[in-house]
């Protein structure tokens, strides 16, 4: 179980977080969505030790191996696709056949014609998706994905989002993505967490009727259900 009980944080005299509680969906997308400056990534850092909390437990998260997607694609520039991707499973003796291991999921994906090439050759919205299946190759068993879709122009959005979920729906991760942004919170987020402006409070926790039943009227519903929280 992944759970924050009564997190409390201060930095000097202003406060930050005030008393939050959130039980995290297993095997989904908890997304944490709140204004931009109202406390998410400091939340994010406390969950993932990072920070400490004043006061308040974290419960799970240090059992489990984590992988972070962040606003920056931090692709190393001078390595290929292919190796970057490599890159992080360097340290991990358990996994024999690495180079087929990053071949086979950039072929899942329809991404191996892109192997050879290097971060300056890639769109933007080609690097962030590298970034996001850099993430998922890691043998994780939690995703912390810190605003990761903000610097991608409309067009790419969708489409980066759309490669999210066929991630996750292939892999059946866990997931903690924080956000601005109530499109990305309606599209992504199994369960949605509402944080208020600083101090940060859970304003409401909700069941995102959406990805249950992907239509216009639903996302309509999410919407207007949301702007009343946000």
């Amino acid at each position: 179980m992944y759970r924050i009980e009564n997190i409390t944080k201060k930095f000097n005299d202003l406060l930050v977080l005030e008393d939050i509680s959130i039980d995290f969906v297993q095997g989904g997308t908890t997304c944490i969505l709140g204004p931009s400056g109202c406390g998410k990534t400091t939340l994010l850092n406390i969950i993932s030790d990072i920070e400490k909390p004043d006061s308040g437990q974290v419960i799970g998260f240090k059992d489990s191996v984590l992988s972070f997607v962040f606003q920056e694609d931090r692709l190393i520039p001078w390595r290929t696709v292919k190796e970057n991707l490599r890159f992080v499973l360097s340290g991990n003796d358990d996994i024999l056949d690495k180079d087929g291991l990053v071949e086979d999921y950039l072929d899942k994906v329809g991404l191996l014609e892109y192997k050879d090439y290097y971060p300056e050759e890639l769109s933007g919205g080609m690097k962030k998706r590298i970034g996001i299946l850099r993430a998922f190759i890691y043998p994780s068993s939690l995703l912390l994905m810190d605003e990761p879709f903000s610097s991608i122009d409309i067009s790419n959005k969708k489409v980066i989002m759309d490669f999210f979920r066929e991630l996750m729906d292939m892999e059946n991760r866990s997931c903690v993505l924080v956000t601005h942004d109530l499109d990305e919170a309606i599209r992504l987020g199994d369960r949605i967490v509402v944080l208020s402006d600083k101090p940060s409070r859970v304003k409401r926790i909700i069941q995102n009727m959406y990805l249950l039943e992907p239509n216009e009227e639903n996302m309509v519903k999410m919407k207007m259900m949301l702007e009343r929280e946000f």
